[in-house]
């Protein structure tokens, strides 16, 4: 090995042995068996597919029982772990800037009768048009996004939503606090870009923003194609008579004629794309009523100002027939540099999906079946430190590629091939757990008693009560535009 290769290992080496020093001093409990359960997760052969399994593994040195007694008894300091994902190096965009993408994914539990705090989790692609409700826990995750294509992510933020939570009030604080603890870090500082947020159409992206108006964050979200918004108010005449009004003129996404001239517009060629045409309209906002989020506040509400941009673009990598994307940016005065990266970043938000299927068919996200939902969010910061140290042992790893796989460069390595080497970074790293000590397997219940104390059972939370009897309604093809939001 060079001196030159020899240095430029010391520093992502270094980085990773103090993460993993910091992620050992937040386990405060059962300390020893966590942090050799990630240490499984890491370097166990294949995909993960049960808890007992991860026993099997080399560096895993405990058995199967102190295994579960660590999922089920253990501890982990999250507040000290969220500080400790927040000080990691970061991806940044091409002008230096934080793009985060925040979207809720769900642990599926549909037959835990037994676990507390289930809720109904849309899910989609369960058949032909198709999106069925299955019980289960959502996690609302927040990542930071790399500015190129790519299948990795940095996540900093894994947040339970319990039953009855609002998503757009949660969502709004956890990045709050997630943006604070980022300019705690040293993460932003006066005088960078703002933060852009990411989110998808199930957000009130005008809510967002104004949850989080007083931090330097930017909000863009796609909006449905149903939407209604409307334009500034007129100026007043002279001698008007009356109450002046508050909305101008309405903007609805489904009816041409009411756009008028839009104030941007870009035509980019792509690879996958084809042509994509980007049109944008300045200071656009919904007509907020008392209702839904809203309904608790006092007096008038707010008008939330930003920018619609629509993209089109030709063709679909798949074959399907492409359908225009409305975005809502939470700033003004966009031109036409500004839109072209707007929903370029968009496009990123996508590289999301790639790490929650990592985490769900790699790490073995909710292969565990878990009872309670405080072993639940243990096992997910767990995962969340397993993928940062790939993530840091990303420039380390060596391309242990199958036979029939072809070679990449060192800097094109997924999470799962940088995986396959981390066994071998592991010892380079620093590993704080101790040997196990010797002890012997409980009596447990004796053979042919019967239990006598039954787990109790819980119902799946739902929004609304429903009678014993139900209708089937048809969705309609041409829905009515949505003039309040």
């Amino acid at each position: 090995m060079s001196l030159q290769h020899h240095d430029a290992r010391q520093e992502p080496l270094a980085e990773l042995s103090r993460f993993r020093g910091e992620f050992y001093a937040c386990l405060t409990a059962r300390s020893d068996a966590l942090f050799e359960l990630a240490d499984a997760v890491l370097c166990g052969d294949g995909p993960v597919r049960s808890l007992a399994e991860l026993s099997l593994v080399g560096e895993h040195r405990r058995g199967h029982g102190g295994l579960y007694a660590a999922i089920s008894k253990g501890r982990i300091d999250t507040d000290r772990m969220r500080r400790a994902l927040a000080s990691v190096p970061l991806p940044r965009a091409a002008d230096g800037r934080l793009v985060l993408a925040v979207d809720v994914t769900c642990w599926l539990r549909p037959d835990a009768h037994t676990s507390p705090q289930r809720v109904l989790c849309h899910t989609y692609g369960r058949g032909k048009d198709q999106h069925i409700p299955v019980p289960g826990w959502p996690y609302s995750i927040v990542c930071a996004l790399e500015p190129g294509r790519s299948s990795w992510t940095a996540p900093l933020d894994a947040l339970r939503l319990a039953p009855g939570d609002d998503t757009a009030t949660v969502t709004a604080r956890q990045l709050r606090e997630l943006v604070e603890r980022l300019i705690t870090a040293g993460q932003w500082q006066a005088g960078d870009p703002d933060v852009l947020v990411i989110a998808d159409a199930g957000y009130d992206a005008p809510r967002l923003a104004f949850l989080l108006k007083d931090l330097p964050v930017q909000v863009l979200a796609r909006m449905r194609s149903d939407r209604v918004l409307r334009r500034p108010a007129p100026p007043r005449q002279p001698h008007t008579m009356g109450r002046p009004p508050r909305h101008g003129g309405e903007f609805v996404f489904g009816q041409p004629d009411t756009w008028g001239t839009p104030d941007t517009e870009t035509v980019t060629h792509t690879r996958l794309y084809g042509t994509a045409r980007a049109r944008s309209w300045d200071r656009l906002h919904p007509k907020l009523t008392h209702r839904s989020s809203w309904a608790a506040a006092d007096g008038a509400l707010p008008v939330v100002e930003g920018t619609v941009i629509r993209l089109d673009i030709d063709h679909l990598p798949s074959g399907a027939t492409p359908k225009p994307v409305w975005l809502w940016w939470s700033g003004t005065g966009a031109d036409a540099a500004v839109t072209d990266r707007l929903w370029h970043a968009y496009l990123r938000r996508f590289d999301i999906e790639h790490t929650f299927r990592l985490f769900k068919q790699t790490l073995g996200w909710t292969c565990p079946k878990i009872r309670t939902p405080e072993a639940a969010d243990r096992w997910t910061w767990l995962i969340l430190a397993a993928y940062t140290q790939l993530r840091l042992a990303r420039p380390l790893a060596a391309d242990r590629r199958r036979p029939w796989e072809r070679p990449v460069s060192p800097d094109r390595l997924t999470p799962a091939r940088v995986r396959r080497d981390f066994r071998h970074i592991r010892p380079t790293a620093d590993c704080p757990a101790g040997a196990p000590k010797p002890t012997r397997p409980g009596p447990g219940r004796p053979p042919g008693r019967k239990n006598t104390r039954p787990t109790p059972r819980h119902d799946v939370h739902t929004s609304r009560k429903t009678g014993t009897t139900t209708s089937r309604t048809t969705q309609s093809t041409t829905p009515r535009p949505r003039r309040s939001g």
